[in-house]
């Protein structure tokens, strides 16, 4: 028999969540699967979220990331892939990616849109080497898609999360200390 340790568990735990981040689905063929997967991701917030539709029209920029998984038992983290759009366009790619430590158990995935509300966030964004969701990300949550509007959120955060699509086996999604870089697919 073989003596089974903390540590052990804790970095097999940690080399598994890898693993699970790296197979969300995304996969690596390239620009045009991310891109597909966007599309299809703003598809479904804003059939099921139609104030969004006004607030992505009033928005400098989206951050679309189409899955992130998560997933953590002592010790987790998350990985996703996605692409900044600009007006209809995409104009870079970025990954997310958190780690945490503490009481967790599960695994479950998401998706979200960060939505740029004022020029200067969206260069802030784009300037930094790998920007952090923080204090200043507003979360817009709604079980009734019609409460969340543009003007009852424009103008208290220049950048504004939507997390919805969660499925899984762990309770609540956050991106508070999740990080965003630049990626080339």
């Amino acid at each position: 028999m073989s003596n089974f340790s903390r540590r052990s568990f804790a970095l097999g735990t940690l080399a598994a969540t890898t693993l699970a981040a790296c197979g969300n689905g995304i996969g690596s063929p390239g620009p045009a699967t991310i891109d597909a997967r966007v599309d299809s991701t703003l598809n479904r917030m804003f059939s099921e979220f139609p104030g969004t539709q006004e607030l992505a029209s009033r928005a400098a920029g989206l951050l679309v990331m189409p899955l992130v998984t998560e997933a953590g038992f002592g010790v987790g983290g998350s990985f996703g892939r996605g692409a900044l759009r600009v007006g209809a366009s995409t104009v870079d790619y970025y990954s997310a990616t958190s780690g945490s430590a503490g009481l967790q158990i599960g695994a479950q995935q998401f998706s979200h849109v960060l939505f740029f509300m004022t020029p200067e966030a969206l260069l802030e964004f784009r300037q930094s080497p790998g920007w952090a969701a923080g204090a200043d990300v507003e979360y817009a949550f709604s079980n009734n898609s019609d409460m969340l509007r543009a003007e009852t959120t424009t103008s208290l955060s220049p950048v504004i999360a939507v997390v919805f699509g969660q499925t899984g086996l762990r309770v609540g999604a956050t991106l508070e200390g999740s990080k965003y870089t630049r990626i080339i697919p």
